[in-house]
């Protein structure tokens, strides 16, 4: 009886096709450069705004940080433990291991990362390549 109502609606053009086939997938990739306390909470807000309004199973989102934007991804940092509980909420972090090799030869270690956080080789080349794959960008 459901297939013939919404063969019905579908023929009377009261129903789009996207709506049966269900919503589109965004993408989007958010770039954090800056150790700026405010613009790094935008960045995660951004995130959580996103997934309340297209849905969690309706867009992916990485953030992706570098230089001094890689502070938001470190365990030191104010923002950790939600920087944490997004990443388990599906939204991906990547830190730039340009940023961190430089941050090792400058302090001798390694910055400690939140957990949940996940490595890229150049932060910038994951932006380029983001985009490449049809992700919206996004700088806070």
């Amino acid at each position: 009886m459901k297939k013939i109502m919404l063969s019905i609606l579908l023929m009377l053009g009261l129903f789009s096709t996207s709506a049966v086939a269900g919503s589109k997938i965004h993408k989007v990739v958010i770039q954090v450069s800056t150790n700026n306390p405010v613009a790094q909470k935008i960045a995660l807000n951004n995130s959580v705004n996103l997934q309340k309004l297209y849905g969690m199973d309706n867009v992916i989102i990485e953030i992706v940080a570098y230089g001094p934007g890689l502070s938001l991804l470190t365990a030191k940092n104010k923002q950790s433990k939600r920087v944490t509980s997004l990443a388990q909420s599906d939204i991906k972090f990547s830190a730039c291991m340009n940023t961190m090799h430089k941050f090792k030869r400058k302090h001798g270690y390694f910055p400690k990362l939140s957990e949940g956080v996940g490595k890229v080789k150049s932060g910038v080349a994951r932006i380029v390549e983001l985009q490449e794959q049809g992700y919206s960008y996004i700088r806070p």
